[in-house]
């Protein structure tokens, strides 16, 4: 082989296989937390929240091997997205009597009124579901004009369902955008390290604590959560 070409090669080889044991350990050794990590001080029940990113879920084997307490489900999206796994999930998280609740993903720029209705339209709540969430993870262009409309989708889930809804976000977008313009309401923090002393807040009812979580019976990495609720007891 000519030298140049034989350089090539090895340096072509080399990069292969320093991209495939990266993939490699990250598929094998760079384990994401598992649903089974200890309970901070302060948390009670481990639960996960799901949608079409899930695929089909195998529910029996999930509840069979896990030791999840609740479970949250999209629901509906902006003004007209329908989640393609909400109703199959609801379901069968009702015939199971799992405690659970259906969440709405807020699009900032859209009419928070339709998305309210989108989301009327496809939640039919039951009386033992949990708090109906609204999944606030983008300011938009304006944090004045995204308060304004969470308050009005928020307000008007809460007339027309008897119950508050709880609010989901980052943590970021929720210290620096609406913690101060939400007093009377309920948090569900996204926030993937271990500072426990941001979920001191009282008002912070659940704590997401990985987005990249394997559980068995479910095909793809899914989001695992702590709550301040003891399930167990309810």
């Amino acid at each position: 082989m000519h030298k140049k070409g034989a350089k090539l090669f090895k340096v072509t080889l080399f990069l292969i296989l320093i991209g495939g044991g990266y993939f490699l350990g990250k598929r094998f050794f760079f384990k994401a937390p598992e649903y089974f990590l200890e309970l901070p001080d302060g948390f009670y029940s481990y639960g996960i929240d799901v949608s079409h990113h899930q695929n089909k879920i195998d529910w029996n084997t999930v509840l069979a091997n896990t030791n999840i307490s609740f479970v949250y489900c999209k629901a509906t999206e902006g003004v007209e997205h329908v989640d393609t796994q909400w109703e199959t999930n609801r379901k069968i998280l009702l015939k199971k009597g799992v405690p659970h609740g259906a969440y709405h993903f807020f699009i900032p720029n859209k009419s928070p009124l339709k998305q309210a209705k989108n989301f009327l339209q496809n939640y039919h709540p039951e009386i033992t579901d949990l708090p109906p969430v609204l999944d606030a993870e983008k300011v938009g262009k304006s944090p004045s004009d995204f308060v304004k409309n969470m308050r009005i989708w928020l307000e008007e889930i809460e007339k027309k369902t008897d119950k508050r809804p709880i609010i989901y976000t980052s943590y970021n977008i929720y210290k620096e955008n609406i913690k101060t313009h939400f007093p009377e309401y309920k948090f569900w923090i996204a926030n993937y390290n271990n500072i426990t002393a941001r979920f001191t807040d009282s008002n912070i009812l659940f704590w997401q604590f990985s987005d990249n979580g394997v559980l068995p019976g479910i095909s793809e990495r899914v989001d695992l959560n702590y709550s301040k609720i003891d399930f167990n007891k309810e």
